[in-house]
């Protein structure tokens, strides 16, 4: 997965200067202006980190970064002129994974961006064809996204991190959200549709298999 970066900044000429610093580190910069614009394109794409400017057109960086978490839960760095100490703490009080006060060298900026993606990167798994991002629960197959709901995902993961061993369905429902009165057949069906999602076939499947009076196992 490439390391791609969405800069929210109103300055063009700070834009073009952070855009071209970046690329120098191998960082994709998409750049935008207008909160409108960065809610839409976040929408559409994934993005690895955000850099957010908190005095924006139309609507506050601090409001932008609510709207923004409402979509993804993709790291932020909060990039603004406002450097008191009021300012930094409600910023990270929203979460954000740090704060640079302006003017930055932009060298700065690119360690900040560096570390905060080696801790994000380390939650990023890849096992058989599928890679797995931990902190937005997130997977990927040969890096196209696959929309699986919240016990989907945990069921996968659980078997992911069980590769190649097999899991019984009361080993799948003591490590996911289900209730302890689960039934098996409501087992299958998460299963059948976590199949179906990767483009797995029941009859001879390729990622998910059925050991026939036990429950499951993932190879790879």
């Amino acid at each position: 997965m490439n390391k791609k970066v969405l800069l929210i900044e109103d300055d063009i000429q700070m834009q073009k200067l952070i855009v071209e610093y970046l690329k120098d580190y191998n960082l994709d910069c998409t750049a935008v202006s207008h909160p409108k614009e960065a809610l839409k394109i976040l929408k559409e794409k994934n993005f690895s980190i955000i850099i957010l400017d908190l005095m924006l057109p139309e609507m506050d960086g601090f409001d932008l970064f609510k709207q923004i978490k409402k979509i993804c839960n993709t790291p932020i760095v909060i990039s603004s002129a406002r450097a008191d100490i009021g300012n930094k703490i409600h910023g990270f009080e929203l979460g954000a994974d740090d704060y640079l006060a302006k003017p930055y060298e932009p060298r700065e900026l690119v360690l900040r961006i560096e570390y905060i993606l080696k801790k994000t990167f380390n939650n990023i798994h890849k096992i058989s064809d599928f890679t797995i991002d931990k902190i937005n629960k997130e997977v990927y197959l040969e890096d196209y996204p696959i929309d699986l709901t919240k016990i989907e995902y945990e069921i996968f993961l659980f078997l992911c991190e069980n590769l190649n061993k097999v899991s019984s369905r009361q080993q799948i429902i003591n490590a996911t959200s289900l209730n302890e009165d689960t039934k098996n057949r409501t087992i299958d069906m998460h299963i059948s549709n976590i199949r179906q999602k990767i483009g797995d076939d029941s009859k001879f499947p390729k990622y998910i298999k059925s050991i026939w009076g036990i429950g499951y196992k993932l190879v790879g």
